[in-house]
C-alpha cells in the first residue's frame, strides 16, 4: 500500500545548555532570516552566536536546561499519527536543531511513499519561518534524489492555516478554558519580524491580524490588541512591542491581562521565559494585578484535528 508522509516542520530548540551556541549559529547562518553577504554570514553568525549564547543561557537555565519544543513537537506528531492511521507516516523536521530535515528524509527513504505533505507548525506564513523550512527541505531532497530516492514522489506544501476553522476554534476553546473572568483584556503576542520583510510582500502580519479577528468574533465584548515580541538587532521591527504594550495598558488602568501567544503552537524561550518571566514581572511592576498567559496549543484536540483535516484534504 502506498503511503503519504507528513513532515511537521518547526524551528527546533537547544536540547541542552551545550547546544545553545550551535543552535544559534545555525539560526544566524540562515540567509532566509538574515540577508547579509554570504561570504561573511557564517563568520558573523559564529560571533553573534557566541555573544548571544552567554545571554540566553539564563533563559534555558530558567526553563530547566533546555527547550521543550522537541518533545512537544514529537508529541504532536504522535497524536497526528494516531488519528491519521496507517496510510500515513508522520515525522518531524526541525530547522536549526535535531532532528534535522535530513534525518526526516532518511527515515522515509525506504518506505513505500508516493506523496510528502510539508506541514509547517507555523500557522501564519513568513518566508523567514515556513519559507526557510521549505527551502531547507528542497536542498536536502536534491541530495536524496541524486541517490535515487523520492524521484517520483509528489510534494505538497501547506503554506499556512491561519484562518482554518478548527485552528480558530482550538484557540477559542483554550482561551475559554483559562479565562473565566470577563474583565480580562486580551493581548495577542506574535513573534516580530523586520518591517522591511513585510514591505516586500510577506503576508505574516496580515495573517496574524486575520487570526486574531476570527478568534475575537467569539469574544465580542472583550477589548484586545496585538503586539510583537522577540526583536533581535537594530533594524525597525513590527510594533508595538509586547513589553511596551503591557506598560501602556497598565497606564490605561488595565488590571487583568490575558496574554495569548497566537503564533506559537509549542512552548520555548519566547513563551516560558520572555512572556512568563520577563513580561509577567513587568506587568506586576506596573500595577497589573492579574497576569494570565494562555498556554500554546500543543496537543489540544481541535488543533490536532485541524492538522488532520489539512492533511486529509490533500488526498481527496
Amino acid at each position: 500500500m502506498k503511503k503519504t508522509a507528513v513532515i511537521l516542520l518547526n524551528m527546533g530548540g537547544p536540547d541542552s545548555l551545550e547546544a545553545i551556541e550551535p543552535f544559534l549559529y545555525n539560526l544566524f547562518s540562515d540567509h532566509d532570516i538574515i540577508q547579509i553577504p554570504k561570504p561573511i554570514q557564517k563568520p558573523l553568525a559564529k560571533l553573534i552566536a557566541k555573544i548571544r549564547a552567554k545571554k540566553t543561557r539564563e533563559y534555558y537555565q530558567y526553563m530547566g536546561g533546555k527547550s521543550p519544543q522537541k518533545e512537544q513537537t514529537l508529541d504532536q506528531a504522535r497524536e497526528l499519527q494516531n488519528i491519521l492511521g496507517d496510510r500515513y507516516i508522520v515525522t518531524v523536521a526541525m530547522r536549526y536543531w535535531y532532528p534535522f530535515t535530513e534525518e526526516a528524509l532518511e527515515k522515509l527513504k525506504d518506505e513505500n511513499i508516493d506523496k510528502i505533505v510539508l506541514l509547517p507548525l507555523y500557522p501564519q506564513y513568513s518566508r523567514t519561518t515556513t519559507g526557510s523550512s521549505f527551502n531547507e527541505f528542497y536542498r536536502n531532497l536534491k541530495k536524496f534524489q541524486k541517490e535515487g530516492y523520492f524521484k517520483n514522489t509528489k510534494i505538497i506544501q501547506i503554506e499556512d492555516y491561519h484562518d482554518h476553522p478548527l485552528f480558530i476554534k482550538a484557540w477559542v476553546e483554550l482561551i475559554k478554558e483559562y479565562v473565566k473572568d470577563k474583565d480580562y483584556y486580551f493581548l495577542f503576542s506574535a513573534h516580530s519580524l523586520p518591517e522591511k520583510i513585510i514591505k516586500k510582500g510577506d503576508p505574516y502580519k496580515a495573517q496574524v491580524e486575520k487570526t486574531v479577528e476570527l478568534i475575537m468574533e467569539n469574544f465580542p465584548d472583550t477589548k484586545y490588541s496585538i503586539a510583537y515580541q522577540s526583536k533581535v538587532g537594530p533594524v525597525k521591527w513590527l510594533e508595538p512591542m509586547t513589553d511596551r504594550e503591557i506598560i501602556d495598558l497598565a497606564k490605561r488602568g488595565i488590571k487583568k491581562l490575558a496574554v495569548i501567544p497566537v503564533t506559537f503552537v509549542s512552548e520555548h524561550s519566547e513563551t516560558l521565559y520572555e512572556l512568563d518571566k520577563q513580561y509577567g514581572s513587568l506587568a506586576q511592576e506596573h500595577g497589573i494585578e492579574s497576569y494570565l498567559r494562555i498556554p500554546t496549543l500543543q496537543t489540544q484536540e481541535l488543533f490536532i484535528q485541524a492538522l488532520k483535516d489539512i492533511v486529509t484534504k490533500q488526498n481527496t
